[in-house]
C-alpha cells in the first residue's frame, strides 16, 4: 500500500519548475496555478428523462490553462513563449500528510508534466524594493500527474490518449472508429 494512502493530506511541503532540459525555473512565485480539467458536455433533454441533464463526452476537455508566476521579469521567462520550441513543463512537489495511527508526519512526492505553448504573457511590473509579478498562461496539450510514481491522470490531446488511474478511457472509442 502506498504510503499517501495511510496518510491524512496536510500541505504542499515545497515544489520546483524544471523546463524540457532540465534546468529549475529560477524565481517562479510560490504558487502555479495548475488550471481547470473541465469535461465538454452537452445538455441531454428526450423522452423518457425528467428535465435535462449534462453529459460530459470522455476524454474530452475544455481548454486547459496553467498559469506561472514569477518574482521578477528576466530571461528564462521569454524562453518559455517561443511558440516554435514549446516548452515541457515538470513540476515536481513534496506532499506533507500526518498518520492517522502514530500521528507521525511523511511526505511523499508528486510529478506533474505540461506540454503546450504560452498563450499569453503578463509582464509584470516595476516597483521599487520589491517583486514584478511577471506572469505566463500557458494552453496545455499534454498533461501527467504521477503521485508516488504512478500516474493518476494523463491526458494528450493531439494523441487521443485519456488515462485515469491507470485505465485507458479512450481505448473501446479507439478500437470503434
Amino acid at each position: 500500500m502506498a504510503a499517501s494512502n495511510m496518510l491524512v493530506p496536510e500541505l504542499v511541503n515545497h515544489f520546483n519548475v524544471y523546463d524540457d532540459r532540465a534546468k529549475r525555473l529560477i524565481g517562479v512565485s510560490g504558487e502555479v496555478d495548475l488550471g481547470e480539467l473541465k469535461a465538454m458536455t452537452d445538455t441531454v433533454e428526450v423522452a423518457g428523462v425528467l428535465g435535462e441533464y449534462e453529459a460530459p463526452a470522455t476524454g474530452h476537455f475544455s481548454s486547459l490553462k496553467i498559469k506561472i508566476p514569477f518574482a521578477i521579469l528576466y530571461g528564462q521567462i521569454f524562453d518559455l513563449m517561443d511558440t516554435t520550441k514549446p516548452p515541457q513543463l515538470t513540476l515536481r512537489g513534496s506532499l506533507q500528510g500526518i498518520s492517522k495511527e502514530g500521528y507521525g508526519v511523511d511526505t511523499f512526492g508528486v510529478k506533474i508534466v505540461v506540454r503546450g505553448r504560452v498563450t499569453s504573457s503578463n509582464l509584470g511590473k516595476l516597483v521599487k524594493a520589491k517583486k514584478g509579478e511577471p506572469e505566463i498562461e500557458m494552453e496545455v496539450m499534454y498533461i501527467k500527474v504521477m503521485i508516488e510514481g504512478e500516474t493518476t491522470v494523463e491526458l494528450d490531446k493531439l494523441n487521443f490518449k485519456f488515462v485515469l488511474n491507470g485505465k485507458d478511457m479512450m481505448a473501446k472509442i479507439r478500437s470503434q472508429i
